[in-house]
């Protein structure tokens, strides 16, 4: 992506951010809440089409007039709600909009033991090991359900896997799981973004880190030329951190 900007009227919520993303890497975009993260990585998966600047994959311009379009291209992205039905089965929600069939005509149907079997054999790719199939997604945990989505997106084709704020409402134990689903993914030479504005979960995972701050990039850092703790000074502003650590006592 390239000297990307976006304007809603009169205000700028980008102003020109270049982001580029390498197969197998895990690249990190950290920013405070209203850094603009959300409207870029809307921008970058078709639901917002960017004012000025250029996205191009795998060296080829592409123009995106719907999220449809980013998904065909490669491009899958996992929100935080992860547009999930409680009620259905994992494997309803694993194929949903895309259930494979069998028959012709009046006899075309789901072809559900297919589809039970993928469900299952991706799921333990990814490390959840379900009761079944048919297990309500309802009943799987915060970070079952994250991984869920994830292994959709991967077995449909995704050359980039964007993620937004995956492991923000999730405990200790359920973050673990995401982040070495994470790693996982990259293995697969899967290229994944990964949005979040805490700085430890990135560097367990990162290759690579992009800091914005107000609708602009503030730099990028691979792993080892940066620390979390300048990271944090680059979200938050150094300035404003120091001082207020020294009024708290250095507990920030």
């Amino acid at each position: 992506m390239r000297d990307i900007e976006k304007h809603f009227g009169n205000i700028i919520a980008l102003a020109g951010v270049s982001f580029d993303i390498r197969p197998g890497e895990c690249h990190c975009l950290l920013g405070d809440n209203g850094a603009g993260k959300s409207t870029f990585i809307k921008t970058m998966s078709g639901v917002h089409k960017p004012t000025k600047g250029e996205i191009l994959l795998e060296g080829r311009p592409l123009s995106f007039s719907s999220p449809r379009d980013a998904m065909e291209a490669g491009i899958a992205t996992v929100y935080q709600d992860l547009a999930m039905i409680p009620l259905m089965s994992v494997t309803r929600n694993f194929f949903m909009g895309r259930e494979p069939t069998r028959g012709k005509w009046l006899f075309k149907r789901m072809d559900i033991e297919r589809a039970n079997a993928v469900t299952m054999d991706e799921m333990r790719r990814m490390g959840i090991n379900l009761r079944g199939p048919d297990q309500a997604v309802g009943t799987l945990s915060g970070g079952e359900r994250q991984t869920v989505a994830i292994a959709r997106a991967v077995y449909f084709g995704a050359k980039v896997l964007i993620l937004d704020e995956p492991t923000s409402a999730l405990g200790v134990r359920q973050t673990s799981n995401v982040l070495a689903t994470i790693d996982r993914v990259r293995k697969q030479g899967v290229g994944v973004v990964f949005i979040t504005h805490n700085v430890r979960h990135a560097m367990a995972v990162g290759d690579r880190f992009t800091v914005l701050n107000r609708g602009k990039t503030l730099g990028t850092a691979r792993r080892g030329a940066i620390t979390g703790n300048e990271l944090q000074d680059l979200m938050a502003g150094g300035q404003e951190m120091a001082s207020l650590e020294g009024s708290l006592g250095g507990t920030v």
